[in-house]
């Protein structure tokens, strides 16, 4: 399967095709000239796939490095990025080389980064291997680190030249890491599409999503962020909608400790909390933050975190990358596949992280 985000200063494809990072080569010889290739990693992903991915890029002709990091969220900033900028010098790249992201989400961000910083910026591919990463961080432009202040506070909009999706790599994701991803699946279904949040509906549980609806979900939720994309690459309107439960997830993710509670989780918790308090004001149907929980539990997600800290969540979030001055945009859901914008006063929010 291909989607094509056709961006009119950057198209590019997304290709869903099972067993295709043992191609992944000739994938890349489709995009590139013969170059020389830094591929990033982490010490989850690359001893499961790097080798693979490494020996298919030889046999085409490129010149292939790699830099490895420690896995996990806690490793997205400036210090990991330093390392990845040091490698990109250390292979002599130019230019005219690149950069391929094999990985998750933390991957993803940070390989794309280090690519648009690089020299000023150099092109790069993403090779998802994570769920979260495959239906959305992936795909888009948004590259990002995190700081001690906020999450993915420092990064730029650089399009990829392609994303290679191989929903095989799914099965050895842990289940926790599966639905974690299920996380975003549902926002996507909540804020764009009523037939994927009915397929979410149909399907037993999390092993049953997995073996027998996995290609289905992925592409359904691609053609969700691509299009909001392609009608919004920056981020000032329908773009927005995908943010749906992120604002309160993010401040979730920095208050616990990057990597304590993982994005989808934070994003489960953050879209049950605001669309209860949005049922509260008449902003959404009351009944929806019951079908959002009870959708978050049954693919293992939480609904909520403790130690539940209104004041420092509220501090965390005073630096949402949604702010305008004084205002932010909030997402609700006024019925399942529909999202709408609200702007209010960031003190506003506080009434939000109510319990």
């Amino acid at each position: 399967m291909k989607l094509n985000v056709n961006l009119k200063t950057h198209p590019y494809d997304l290709i869903i095709e099972r067993a295709s990072l043992t191609t992944a080569g000739n994938w890349v010889a489709s995009l590139w000239n013969k170059q020389k290739i830094l591929l990033i990693s982490d010490d989850h992903v690359f001893p499961l796939y790097g080798q693979t991915v490494e020996q298919s890029l030889l046999d085409q002709g490129f010149e292939v490095a790699h830099f490895v990091f420690k896995a996990g969220e806690a490793s997205k900033n400036l210090n990991t990025a330093n390392e990845a900028w040091s490698a990109c010098a250390a292979a002599n790249l130019t230019r005219s080389d690149g950069v391929i992201a094999l990985g998750g989400g933390v991957v993803g961000d940070l390989a794309a980064f280090v690519a648009s910083t690089y020299m000023r910026g150099i092109h790069f591919l993403q090779i998802p291997t994570s769920l979260t990463a495959q239906v959305d961080s992936s795909i888009g432009g948004k590259t990002a680190i995190n700081s001690a202040v906020a999450k993915n506070m420092i990064g730029t909009f650089t399009q990829p030249d392609g994303v290679l999706i191989d929903p095989d790599v799914l099965t050895t994701l842990g289940t926790r890491e599966f639905c974690e991803g299920v996380g975003e699946v549902i926002k996507c279904g909540l804020i764009a599409d009523r037939e994927l949040w009915e397929l979410l509906k149909s399907a037993k549980n999390a092993q049953d999503l997995l073996e027998n609806h996995a290609e289905a979900i992925i592409y359904r939720s691609c053609e969700v962020k691509r299009k909001v994309v392609v009608e919004d690459e920056h981020d000032y309107g329908v773009r927005l909608h995908l943010n749906f439960g992120h604002t309160i997830g993010h401040a979730v993710e920095l208050t616990a400790g990057y990597g304590q509670v993982m994005h989808g989780e934070a994003v489960a918790i953050g879209m049950v909390q605001i669309s209860k308090v949005a049922g509260k004001k008449g902003l959404m149907p009351e009944h929806l933050f019951l079908e959002i929980a009870e959708m978050a539990r049954k693919f293992n997600l939480p609904t909520q975190y403790d130690p539940w800290d209104e004041a420092a969540l509220f501090q965390a979030l005073l630096h949402d990358k949604k702010g305008r001055g004084k205002n932010i945009k909030i997402i609700l859901v006024p019925e399942i596949g529909r999202a709408e914008i609200h702007a209010i006063e960031f003190s506003e929010m506080k009434a939000y992280l109510e319990k």
